[in-house]
């Protein structure tokens, strides 16, 4: 079930837009996620007495996302559910935010906790409390076919003087500002299908973005004619995402913790991410912890 936060629908994808908007105006008329007496909870504790839980997400694939019948799919639900089933909650239900909001929302009290796939960093640890690392991933640009421009790296940008998209709130904006990229040549964007329409219309050169997500914007529109240039590690060790929570709720992420932590010793956190193109390569580093990347 899902809650639309903001008045401007989610959109999917250019060959998508149409589907989604059905399918939430169809739950928004039912009622289905809009809370009430028997809404989602919002808090670990009502959400082991109820067994429903609201979570919130950014609408972008393949992290977290709504499918053609406006379901709450992805990587990071997926695992979610996997999780919170074992603590006994067995309802979750999403709330649309866009990714730069994502922090405030949790902090409002708008859901439980942030499933998005969020990468864990100095400042965002300032206001917010990680789980474990859940995954690592590198960066790419999504470009048009053959790069003609040739832009690998956030250095190139200048070289050529092309404008680039990228994410509003995402580490892209941190990593190309840290090598001197013009401000001018940075277009952040508030949802990935307007990243996907601007590389498509040649608004922009092309955009900044994981090498998964990339990876599966390219794949799910190959009329789109753009490729993926090879995945690169930016820093001095891979980015890793993960699950977000109130600073203060230790119960709930100790919990979960415990039960994420659980899925990948099994190798069933494998299983669950591999349609949303994950691979054993995401498997973050055994070692890494969230307070070394809180202190990075």
């Amino acid at each position: 079930m899902i809650q639309q936060e903001q008045a401007r629908k989610p959109r999917r994808g250019l060959r998508r837009v149409m589907a989604a908007a059905f399918a939430m105006a169809t739950l928004a008329a039912s009622g289905c996620g809009l809370g009430g007496d028997d809404g989602a909870a919002v808090t670990y504790e009502d959400a082991k007495a109820s067994g429903k839980i609201k979570v919130g997400f950014a609408n972008e694939a393949p992290w977290a996302y709504l499918d053609e019948k406006g379901e709450l799919t992805g990587y990071a639900p997926t695992v979610a559910r996997a999780v919170l089933k074992k603590l006994g909650i067995d309802e979750v239900e999403g709330v649309v935010t866009d990714f730069d909001g994502l922090i405030d929302g949790v902090r409002a009290k708008n859901y439980a906790f942030v499933a998005a796939g969020m990468f864990i960093n100095p400042k965002r640890c300032e206001s917010s409390a990680f789980a474990i690392p859940d995954y690592q991933v590198g960066s790419a640009f999504m470009v048009p076919e053959g790069n003609p421009r040739n832009i690998n790296r956030f250095e190139d940008i200048t070289r050529e003087n092309v404008r680039i998209a990228t994410l509003g709130g995402a580490v892209e904006n941190g990593y190309a500002e840290s090598v001197g990229v013009p401000g001018e040549l940075i277009e952040p964007m508030a949802k990935q299908d307007d990243i996907l329409r601007a590389v498509s219309n040649n608004d922009v050169y092309g955009s900044a973005l994981l090498d998964v997500t990339a990876a599966w914007l390219v794949r799910n529109n190959p009329d789109a004619n753009l490729e993926v240039t090879p995945s690169f590690q930016f820093g001095d060790k891979p980015d890793v995402g993960t699950f977000n929570f109130r600073i203060g709720d230790d119960e709930f992420r100790e919990d979960f913790n415990r039960e994420l932590r659980a899925l990948h010793e099994s190798g069933e956190w494998l299983k669950l991410v591999e349609p949303f193109g994950l691979t054993a390569a995401n498997e973050p580093d055994p070692t890494a912890t969230t307070e070394e990347y809180c202190a990075a």
